[in-house]
């Protein structure tokens, strides 16, 4: 199987995070930034830029642009390349013009679980949810 369409989704949905967690490492210094909020040295929900917010959760990020959201976990050492079935699907919903497929969950969970059993995507030890690109480093 070679699904373009999923190809798409996630290397649209790890660009988003590419570009939330390069505008957090621009405001606070790091990619991750959930030490500095379990350490009390920033809130868990606030502003990045004037138009931009965040919102850390268990071990994760939410981050607000004016135009959508993007929700991502950390994984070992800090990795913010992780996805799994409902992240993407929840990206998709908030950007449906662009992966309209895939704002039916359904459709999503069953080309993602393609995915796995093909061998695309690994489970990174250590990870607490998140599947991760086989040979794919983007951090």
């Amino acid at each position: 199987m070679k699904n373009k369409d999923l190809d798409c989704l996630i290397d649209d949905f790890l660009i988003q995070v590419d570009r939330a967690t390069d505008l957090l490492e621009e405001k606070f210094g790091r990619k991750c930034i959930l030490r500095l909020w379990r350490i009390n040295e920033i809130s868990q929900r606030g502003m990045v830029t004037d138009s931009i917010g965040y919102e850390l959760h268990g071990v994760g990020c939410r981050v607000s642009f004016p135009d959508m959201c993007v929700d991502f976990d950390y994984g070992p050492d800090e990795r913010v390349d992780g996805f799994d079935a409902w992240r993407l699907y929840v990206y998709a919903c908030e950007v449906p013009s662009l992966h309209p497929k895939y704002i039916d969950q359904s459709v999503l969970e069953r080309d993602f679980k393609e995915y796995i059993e093909l061998g695309k995507v690994e489970r990174v030890s250590g990870s607490m949810s998140s599947l991760y690109f086989k040979n794919k480093m983007r951090w």
